[in-house]
């Protein structure tokens, strides 16, 4: 996995009562060690020197560093150039800022000379702080552009020239080029995409790390490409290019009908080297006729069913100058053109973390399985010596069944199965390339030797996001459950945001990302995955604003269930407006907004035409409170519903809530762009959305015509209610949460469950559904061994039984929205919902006396926030770090400041801490920039 940046606190969840000791002093940390001023970690467009950007006038941004106190930026200064020689000479600049009078150091557009495609930018910067101190210039960094034009690409899209039987998985082609290069090459850089997934090497060696290239968008209109520096791979003389195929997405087998051949039949390679010689000269090697097309050793690689991979096929040096392809066959060129393409804005896929197994283990039925201890997604990579024919079959699960076997009934028709073939030379190492499982245990079969637990491991694939937040305290229950929530991230977190990562399915659905949205900001930078993803909303989106069920679209006519078309569900079609809400608010970013007004503007009128002149939205087909409890099978499968179908909330209800708080985002988004007549139109429509909410669904005394908890959570949560009944509904959710010692909630409800609770002065009922560990709740299934969040509330039911195969991920991240409440409300740590980005933030725990200490850190764009508090013997401690140019409100449980010190000094009369009134049982106190630890002596 990803590691935090160096200073990142980590903390191994295990730990029950550790020392909370956080070493602060005025002004720096204690050692005396002082923090120079500086900028650092620059950015362009979220990523670290990245090449192929998609835009003209990229975004900068920094982070100011400095330890003292109250510290702000001031001024910065920007400069640019074509090459670092020319940055540190100060010669030929592309852009000089000058100094700016400015605190702003977040997505700065580049404003300098206008740049070509492929034009590589170095960039620093320097900052002058409030106390007019001047930093010395940041280390330069850069970016380099794409190819911003369609008429900027001359290569031709190729296939392959073999015989294929297309209705099932064939072998990959391999697909290679040579060339002379006659003079020592300056600059070389790769341009490829194609139909299907790509690897590609140069001179026998892999361009790159990624993985699944060119990711997964809709493809008819949004074909990404990658670039690829390729510079220290080329040499002058022969070289070679080879580049294998695979069907990915694109044509193998997709969805759980058995669809094959979703976006095309034919696998096809689009590649452009662009070449600079040392003299000044550049050559263009691309894609077309003079190819050459051959089979290798894997026969068949689909992403649902594995991969079958015979080494004695294997054609050693294939991708090497000196290979002799004359028995290889030609290619076929296509006009398929350039519209679609688009530069690649996403994260890339990668091999994050290794993992060795725990356990080698013989099942009842005799079966040889290993244990890796953690569900998670990738593949095993092994190393074993076999005979030349022969094979090893490795087979993947979540879980063992009752009985202690293999288990896979809940992978529907995936097979989740890879094949090896030896070649018969020595130990052989083999993992697979286009396909992935989601898995705890590995199924070894057919394999006539003896297996270990060294001759494995576990490859853990998903999206490169860099890791920025983490949670714990002293319950480690619920540590687990937020190690769950992150590993239930990365397990659905490859390349789309997928719903599970391991039976026939494994799609972009909407529902399930935007309730998950605000915890995985807190988790990982997540700003990138999801400014790739969602430019495929308004691709899949009807003409009438309709925004279907999953993203890229390919659940056509509602999948065959009957019940829709498969778009227009309320919750799952509101993530068109509510993610890029959730990303602008988490990292100040209106780019996304600009970018996605259209789509978010198309769901939205979508709503006010279907709802009509009584705005009750109660057009189509809703998925309602998704498997909240006993409600899926009771109302669709007329199973039982153990003892309770209340559950079941009013789909008008929930469309009609959501109609209201989409409508509310809309507006705020249309005042942020300056769009002053939608703003106005919007906030015009809101209260008649109230007064019909409250018309059709709340009586006089608060009760709701769905009395469930679902129902008052998005009735308080929403603010649709007067503010006479605000306190009754409140209690008929803590009481219904009391009567029944357990939540009731699906996928709608459970995300905003203790915020309500806690927000509606009901925070030991929050905490009781937090601790509970009995069916159904989020510790029930840690108490099972879970490591990764549950598709249901009981995937194992309490009797060890499994529930029902046809819908039972043990890999499934909604239900780990709470992860939000564990970072925002126990440790504290929330936006300012004035200021966007964290420039300002608010730090609100609410402890209970059921921990002992809890704390949070998260690394935001301006640096890293810290949030904690710990209980002690003469003292209740709330610590919080404050990154350089920002400021936080801290709310502290105190009766008044005479009984609060910040390390060891009364907070009374302090320059540095601002006392700014009281709010409640808090004492509220603004702070710039610095670590402060408070102690408050007349706290319980």
């Amino acid at each position: 996995m990803i590691n935090l940046l160096k200073k990142r606190l980590t903390i191994a969840s295990s730990l029950l009562c550790v020392a909370f000791t956080f070493l602060f002093v005025d002004g720096s940390a204690m050692g005396g060690n002082q923090t120079k001023l500086a900028a650092v970690n620059l950015r362009t467009e979220y990523k670290h020197n990245p090449i192929g950007l998609g835009m003209a006038n990229p975004r900068l941004s920094w982070e100011m560093q400095d330890s003292e106190r109250g510290s702000m930026q001031q001024a910065y200064q920007i400069r640019c150039a074509a090459t670092a020689a020319e940055l540190k000479n100060k010669a030929d600049l592309l852009w000089n800022t000058d100094w700016v009078e400015s605190d702003q150091s977040n997505q700065l557009a580049y404003a300098g000379q206008k740049l070509a495609s492929g034009e590589r930018v170095y960039w620093q910067v320097r900052i002058r702080n409030n106390r007019g101190k001047e930093s010395a210039w940041s280390e330069p960094v850069f970016f380099e552009l794409g190819l911003l034009s369609h008429a900027d690409w001359k290569a031709q899209w190729i296939e392959p020239k073999l015989d294929e039987d297309v209705s099932k998985s064939t072998p990959s082609p391999y697909l290679r080029r040579t060339f002379q290069a006659p003079k020592p090459i300056s600059k070389a850089t790769a341009f490829v995409t194609c139909h299907g997934l790509y690897e590609l090497s140069m001179n026998g060696s892999k361009v790159s790390d990624d993985l699944f290239t060119p990711g997964w968008t809709s493809y008819q209109e949004r074909l990404q490409y990658q670039a690829y520096d390729v510079t220290g791979l080329l040499a002058k003389g022969e070289n070679a290019i080879g580049v294998v195929l695979g069907d990915g997405w694109y044509r193998g087998f997709l969805v759980w009908q058995g669809n094959k051949n979703t976006y095309g039949e034919n696998v096809a390679l689009l590649f452009q080297l662009q070449i600079e010689y040392a003299d000044g000269t550049s050559e263009m090697i691309c894609s077309d006729e003079n190819w050459k097309a051959g089979t290798g050793p894997i026969l068949k690689s689909d992403i649902y069913n594995g991969e079958t991979y015979d080494a004695r096929l294997e054609q050693t040096g294939w991708n090497t100058a000196g290979f002799d392809d004359r028995e290889w066959n030609g290619v076929e060129t296509k006009d398929y053109g350039y519209d679609n393409l688009v530069a690649s804005d996403g994260v890339p896929v990668q091999v994050i973390q290794r993992i060795q197994p725990i356990e080698k283990i013989i099942t009842p039925k005799g079966e040889l399985v290993f244990d890796f201890g953690q569900n998670l997604v990738g593949w095993v990579h092994f190393k074993l010596k076999g005979n030349k024919g022969d094979k090893v079959v490795l087979n993947h699960a979540e879980v063992l069944d009752q009985e202690g076997n293999f288990y896979t009934a809940n992978l529907r028709v995936a097979k989740a199965e890879d094949e090896y073939i030896f070649k018969g030379d020595g130990v052989e190492s083999y993992a697979p390339r286009f396909t992935f499982h989601g898995f705890r245990y590995v199924k070894i079969s057919d394999y006539p030797g003896e297996v270990t637990v060294d001759d494995l491991e576990a490859c853990v694939v998903h999206s490169a996001m860099t890791e920025t937040g983490d949670f714990v305290c002293s319950d480690t229950l619920v540590n687990r459950l937020q190690k769950n929530i992150q590993w239930g991230l990365r397990g659905n977190f490859l390349d789309v945001p997928t719903d599970c990562p391991q039976r026939d399915e494994r799609l972009g659905w909407t529902g399930d990302a935007q309730v998950f949205a605000p915890t995985a900001c807190f988790n990982v930078d997540a700003a990138s995955f999801y400014t790739k993803w969602m430019q495929d909303f308004p691709v899949d989106q009807k003409e009438n604003g309709s925004v279907p069920w999953v993203v890229p679209n390919v659940v056509k006519d509602g999948g065959g269930t009957g019940w829709s078309d498969g778009f227009g569900a309320t919750a799952w079609a509101d993530a068109s407006v509510i993610i890029p809400w959730t990303v602008y608010r988490a990292y100040g970013d209106t780019g996304i907004l600009e970018r996605q007004y259209a789509s978010m503007k198309g769901w939205e009128e979508y709503m006010i035409r279907e709802s009509g002149d009584n705005y009750v939205f109660s057009a189509g087909f809703h998925f309602g409170d998704w498997l909240a409890f006993a409600e899926y099978y009771s109302y669709y499968y007329n199973a039982p519903d153990y003892g309770y179908a209340g559950a079941n909330t009013d789909k008008e209800l929930i469309a009609t809530a959501y109609f209201y708080h989409t409508t509310g985002l809309m507006q705020k988004t249309a005042e942020i762009l300056g769009k002053k007549e939608d703003a106005a139109r919007y906030a015009a429509i809101l209260p008649k959305i109230k007064e019909a909410f409250n018309r059709e669904f709340v009586t006089e005394t608060g009760r709701l015509t769905s009395g469930t908890q679902t129902a008052y959570v998005l009735a308080l949560c929403f603010k649709l209610l007067p503010e006479n009944l605000v306190p009754v509904v409140a209690k008929r959710l803590a009481d219904d949460v009391n009567h029944f010692g357990h939540l009731t909630t699906g996928f709608v409800g459970t995300p905003l469950l203790c915020q309500a609770l806690s927000d509606y002065g009901y925070p030991d009922v929050a905490y009781k559904l937090l601790f509970n560990k009995r069916y159904p709740s989020w510790l029930y299934p840690v108490t099972k061994g879970a490591t990764t969040i549950w598709e249901r509330w009981d995937c194992i039911k309490p009797d060890g039984s499994f529930q029902d195969v046809g819908m039972n991920s043990f890999n499934h991240y909604a239900y780990g929205a709470v992860g939000n409440w564990l970072y925002q409300t126990v440790a504290g740590l929330q936006e300012d919902p004035a200021v966007a980005g964290y420039k300002k933030f608010v730090v609100k725990p609410v402890p209970t006396e059921q921990l002992q200490f809890a704390k949070a850190n998260y690394q935001s764009i301006y640096g890293e926030i810290r949030s904690g508090w710990e209980r002690k013997e003469d003292a209740f401690v709330q610590t919080v770090e404050v990154p350089a140019n920002t400021s936080a409100k801290i709310y502290l449980l105190a009766n008044d400041a005479t009984s609060v010190s910040e390390n060891g000094k009364p907070i009374s009369n302090r320059k540095d801490i601002a006392i700014a009134g009281r709010d409640g049982d808090y004492l509220v106190v603004e702070v710039g920039s610095g670590t402060y630890s408070f102690q408050i002596q007349n706290s319980n």
